[in-house]
């Protein structure tokens, strides 16, 4: 039983580290996408949502766009984004931002580095309640009562 007290904040622990480095890969992504200065022409191809959630939880809607573009030296790229705008329709164009030497992780979100910077920051906050959680709780678990 002793070790279900330490296996469940210690699996806690993990996922919200694997969350946060979720969360700094895509800032990452992102940013570089836009500090690149490669920009091009794309088409929407596709507009899609994927639900997740029902029964006891709630339902939440995600909404994607694939996109095509061809980059400066030539290849064709077609990538998918999450969270676009509901405005953008299959057949429209919009303009994408890439690094060179890997434009399958282009963005179609307009440059707002000051946004993102923030999402990123109150994702990791958000993180971090749930790492000091787990250590709370195993420093919790493994003191010992007898102390004053």
């Amino acid at each position: 039983m002793e070790a279900l007290f330490q296996l469940v904040p210690l699996g806690v622990i993990a996922v919200a580290v694997y969350c946060g480095f979720v969360v700094v890969r895509r800032h990452r992504r992102i940013s570089s996408a836009w500090s690149s200065g490669f920009t091009a022409p794309a088409r929407c191809v596709r507009s899609y949502t994927t639900t997740s959630g029902g029964g006891n939880r709630a339902v939440s809607t995600t909404l994607h766009h694939v996109y095509e573009f061809t980059t400066h030296d030539g290849r064709v790229v077609r990538f998918d984004e999450e969270g676009g705008p509901s405005t953008t329709v299959e057949g429209d164009i919009v303009t994408v931002h890439y690094r060179p030497e890997r434009p399958e992780h282009a963005t179609a979100r307009g440059r707002a580095p000051g946004r993102l910077g923030l999402s990123t920051g109150c994702s990791l906050l958000f993180v971090a309640v749930f790492i000091a959680f787990g250590v709370v709780f195993l420093i919790v678990v493994n003191s010992d009562s007898s102390m004053p």
